[in-house]
């Protein structure tokens, strides 16, 4: 159990009878939520904890052959599971992080309560009939200039990604985010994350999920939010008015807010 809890900086805060998992997106790690936590702290048992590679992770546990694809990150959210013991798990998962938790529902149903997805693709390369948002072409430019640049490309996509020019402090802190990041562990998790394709398993997922979609979303666009819906059983999809791919940063009272209303609400326990 501590291994685990070392390897993953795992933090425990309040001491709620249900326990909220927070799980940070790409380039990102479990500091990006406090501006979500002290809405939800005083009501739930909260985990908190980095993916191996980010924050303040154990780097060393760190191998291309367990993260080269969602399925090493997949294990270490299981593993938190079974070391802290928890059982009907609400998963707060951001980006690719959505996916993961989903994964690890279809694995351990079980362990999980309802999935809340925020700005969660299923596939983030465009495809026949599908919009993913980005051409193959996209990815491997971006890729390229990680290798080539890496604090050039933080201070390229981390505006792109935020979409909030009056917030510029909160691009600021994205482009930290990334830069503080172990670059070859960073580029390595954004080739998994923007080449990995869930749709086959969609079918597969049974625990009940919220899908919080912003209306302007350069890393997901509306449509692979509409198509995750779609294929999604028991799903609730809800556009928000905030912008961006990080409303639990710029737009964090929208975000409580919707979140409060599916927990509270009959869809979160019936789908």
């Amino acid at each position: 159990m501590n291994e685990v809890i070392a390897r993953n900086h795992v933090k425990v805060l309040g001491t709620g009878e249900r326990t909220l998992m927070l799980a940070h997106g790409f380039g990102c790690d479990q500091s990006m939520w406090r501006y979500i936590l002290p809405a939800f702290e005083p009501f739930y048992r909260i985990v908190l904890f980095d993916y191996v590679g980010s924050g303040g992770s154990n780097l060393s546990a760190y191998t291309s052959e367990r993260y080269g694809s969602l399925r090493g990150y997949v294990q270490d959210v299981l593993d938190i599971v079974e070391a802290l013991e928890l059982r009907d798990v609400i998963f707060i998962g951001h980006s690719v992080s959505s996916m993961i938790g989903m994964l690890a529902s279809i694995e351990r149903p079980q362990y999980f309560a309802q999935l809340i997805m925020i700005g969660p693709s299923p596939r983030y390369l465009n495809d026949d009939g599908y919009v993913g948002g980005f051409d193959k072409s996209d990815v491997t430019e971006l890729l390229d200039m990680m290798e080539m640049n890496f604090a050039g490309w933080a201070s390229f996509l981390a505006p792109i990604a935020m979409k909030n020019p009056e917030m510029p402090k909160l691009t600021q802190e994205l482009e930290r985010s990334f830069i503080s990041a172990d670059p070859a562990i960073t580029r390595e998790f954004a080739e998994v994350t923007f080449f990995s394709d869930c749709r086959q398993a969609l079918s597969q997922a049974t625990v009940p999920s919220l899908i919080l979609q912003c209306s302007d979303d350069s890393i997901v666009p509306i449509a692979a939010g509409e198509y995750l819906h779609s294929h999604l059983d028991n799903s609730t999809f809800r556009l928000m008015e905030a912008k961006g791919h990080y409303p639990h940063i710029s737009h964090p009272e929208e975000t409580i807010a919707l979140i409060n209303d599916y927990l509270k609400s009959e869809a979160a326990y019936t789908g």
